[in-house]
């Protein structure tokens, strides 16, 4: 019997793994280390948030990605200063190799109840019984494809986070669809890979935050606008100074205000790129997409007026939405059990679902906890309060409970050295 759990191992299983670890508590994590962030980004994109808010939390706070800069010269700010998407990997692995030394880059394939907890199947064969279970599995389970642009082949239609290398499109007609950052980053990547790119948006325009100021801000910007890890102003302090105060909120609320706080606004610098380099149409919708031969043809009504587009590919850029129906490793009678509102989990103050013993994290958590969770720097909050929940609960260590096919957990260093892959 093992005690606890972790499934995924991005910003919130590493961080909820590092607390664990230095607890010596009684523990696996499954995943590969940051693999929505290597292999399911756009190659040469830079994070939305800035250089303070884009870091991963162990217990004592010790290795912050500024930290992790100036021992690898590597320029950094706490604002100003684009964070790449390749320095923040590196950062995370580096993490993980530091303060979550023994975990498994295996993947859950079943997870349903036990009589002592709930029992895992694992894609290499191994069966596990683990008392809590926690699901930190990022974003990438909810990408969200609208009805009229899903059922097509992916070799004309794609979500954005099918990308990473976007090489294989240059000299090739991409539509991306999409007016938030998702599809400005994945145009820039796009142009940058020598593509004919057009950005389709419903919107009027494309949103881009300002550039920040030079020099530092005044005593009345500071105040009128105060800065957070996500964005300034009032309603971001509240949203990341007190999640467990949106989380008292009423429910139909916490999901208004999830839903339409942090809308689709892109990063200021990719702008000059997606002016200069795409073409970007406006106030159009896409009413269908079929294909003629290799290619796309998208049915579209823009200003009023019907028309039509034929390209090599269709990328949407269409964002995520958290649907528990999704998570296609969850046993049907076990997600029958988990209380849901809109298709999320419905989750107590210490991210317990209506199962006992099953946790989630993450953006899944962000109908209780608010907009704080859905980004990397809501690991902090979440890793510290579960931590403390899950030791406080914890039973003495034993070994655990191996069913069929378990090869004991190795360190990073000795699974590298067998040619295991991370």
């Amino acid at each position: 019997m093992c005690e606890i759990g972790i499934v995924g191992a991005g910003p919130y299983g590493l961080s909820l793994g590092a607390h664990l670890h230095s607890e010596r508590a009684n523990f696996r994590i499954f995943g590969v280390p940051m693999q929505s962030w290597t292999s399911r980004m756009a190659m040469g994109m830079h994070l939305k948030s800035e250089g303070f808010a884009s870091t991963l939390y162990d217990r004592a706070g010790e290795f912050s990605f500024s930290s992790y800069c100036r021992a690898n010269d590597i320029p950094y700010a706490d604002t100003g200063l684009p964070v790449s998407l390749k320095d923040f990997s590196e950062y995370g692995l580096e993490f993980q190799r530091r303060y979550v030394p023994v975990i498994e880059p295996k993947q859950a394939a079943r997870i349903k109840r036990h009589q002592a907890g709930f029992e895992i199947q694992f894609d290499d064969g191994e069966v596990g019984v683990f008392r809590r279970v926690v699901l930190a599995v990022g974003i990438t389970h909810f990408a969200y494809l609208p009805p009229q642009m899903a059922g097509l082949p992916e070799t004309v239609l794609s979500h954005s986070s099918a990308h990473h290398d976007m090489s294989r499109f240059k000299g090739k007609a991409v539509a991306v669809v999409g007016g938030g950052s998702s599809a400005t980053d994945c145009a820039a990547a796009l142009v940058a890979a020598g593509a004919q790119v057009r950005v389709l948006t419903r919107g009027p325009r494309l949103k881009f935050h300002a550039p920040p100021k030079a020099g530092s801000r005044s005593l009345i910007e500071s105040m009128r606008w105060p800065l957070t890890s996500i964005g300034s102003g009032w309603k971001n302090v509240f949203c990341t100074q007190m999640p467990l105060a949106f989380h008292a909120l009423p429910q139909k609320v916490r999901h208004e205000v999830t839903r339409r706080h942090l809308g689709p606004v892109s990063c200021w610098f990719t702008r000059d790129i997606v002016e200069q380099h795409t073409e970007v149409m406006t106030s159009t919708e896409v009413r269908g997409v079929a294909t003629r031969g290799q290619r796309a043809i998208l049915t579209l009504r823009q200003n009023g007026q019907d028309s039509s587009l034929e390209v090599d590919h269709v990328i949407a850029a269409t964002g995520y939405r958290v649907n528990l129906d999704r998570l296609g490793f969850l046993d049907p009678g076990l997600r029958a059990q988990i209380r849901s509102s809109e298709n999320t989990p419905v989750l107590s103050r210490f991210f317990e679902s209506s199962v006992p013993g099953l946790y989630l994290v993450g953006v899944a958590s962000a109908n209780s906890f608010g907009p704080l969770v859905r980004f990397a720097c809501g690991a902090e909050f979440t890793a510290g309060r579960l931590a403390n929940h899950l030791l406080q609960k914890a039973r003495p260590a034993s070994q655990p409970t191996i069913l069929s096919g378990h090869v004991p957990a190795r360190t990073t260093e000795q699974s590298a050295a067998a040619g295991d892959a991370y």
